[in-house]
């Protein structure tokens, strides 16, 4: 089942149990898709979608830190179960080790030595992890690995 199928029918499923946060949620990606494929003329296929979903979670994480510094705790916890229902579409995410491994297996392949190559490994990187790290996490250990 293709992600735009399943978000409609989950949106389905929120009305009829009046999940709010949910609801809410689904109807904030479906904007999204929306969005892109009216600035694309283009249909949104499960990797396009999973970009979305992606930059959307990363969108509430920082807000969430925000109202949270701000101490507005009750924003933050919207944001954070947000980030909740968003996760359910995206696949698991890898762990800081298995992050580490493709991080350095991409530095041996590209011959990169130092900071200076950062980019060009970081172009492989982006391609091999989208959906499946956050690219903040892959930014900070290559360059732990390209400054050891």
């Amino acid at each position: 089942m293709s992600l735009k199928i399943q978000l409609t029918e989950d949106m389905k499923n929120a009305m009829r149990a009046k999940d709010s946060i949910t609801l809410s949620t689904i109807r904030l990606v479906n904007a999204a898709i929306k969005q892109f494929e009216v600035d694309e003329r283009a249909e949104a296929d499960d990797e396009k979608i999973t970009a979305i979903l992606t930059k959307l979670v990363k969108q509430r994480k920082d807000s969430a830190k925000i109202y949270t510094d701000a101490g507005r705790q009750d924003l933050a916890d919207k944001e954070n179960a947000e980030i909740e229902v968003l996760n359910r579409y995206l696949p698991k995410m890898l762990s800081t080790e298995e992050i580490e491994t493709a991080v350095r297996l991409a530095v041996n392949e590209t011959g990169a030595a130092g900071i200076a190559d950062m980019g060009k490994v970081m172009g492989i990187l982006k391609n091999r992890l989208a959906g499946k790290a956050d690219m903040g996490e892959v930014n900070k250990i290559l360059k732990a690995v390209l400054t050891a």
